[in-house]
């Protein structure tokens, strides 16, 4: 999995991770996900291919309902319909466990750039979600400056 993670690391501001993780750094968050959501791993012939997982939206206890979503998929594997299929097992997994809110934190620019295009928007677009908050400039990588925007998708009743 760290294998698909540091090529967005080093070649992307998908990620505004600037280092890529030790193994041992990438294993503690894996245990740290686990330990409360779930982290989905798609194979095919035996490679793993993608990971989706779920984390806190926030540490408060009134935002036990939500969670931040992370979808990665193997570069040679993008638009083969592995990102939509973990999403799915995923957002059935969350809603079994009672979660009500999916959200996805993504870096943004209005004009794509070697760097950054606006697949992941589309993606979860596609999937029903919706652009919830727009910040500027808030992240800088490769010398240039990203935006980031939190798309929200609802998957059970506020009751």
């Amino acid at each position: 999995m760290l294998a698909i993670y540091a090529p967005y690391v080093e070649q992307t501001a998908i990620t505004f991770e600037y280092d890529v993780p030790t193994t041992d750094d990438f294993r503690q968050r894996l245990l740290n996900v686990q330990a409360k959501y779930p982290w989905i791993v798609a194979q095919e012939d035996g490679r793993i291919v993608g990971y989706a997982y779920a984390s806190a939206f926030e540490e408060r206890a009134a935002y036990q309902w939500a969670v931040e979503t992370s979808i990665y998929v193997d570069s040679s594997m993008k638009r083969c319909g592995i990102g939509r299929q973990l999403h799915e097992a995923l957002e059935q997994r969350l809603k079994a466990e009672g979660i009500l809110n999916m959200n996805a934190c993504i870096a943004f620019i209005e004009t794509e750039d070697e760097y950054l295009t606006q697949d992941s928007v589309r993606f979860h677009e596609q999937l029903g979600y919706k652009k919830v908050a727009h910040f500027h400039q808030c992240g800088k990588k490769f010398s240039r400056w990203y935006d980031m925007i939190w798309m929200e998708k609802i998957i059970g009743e506020h009751k």
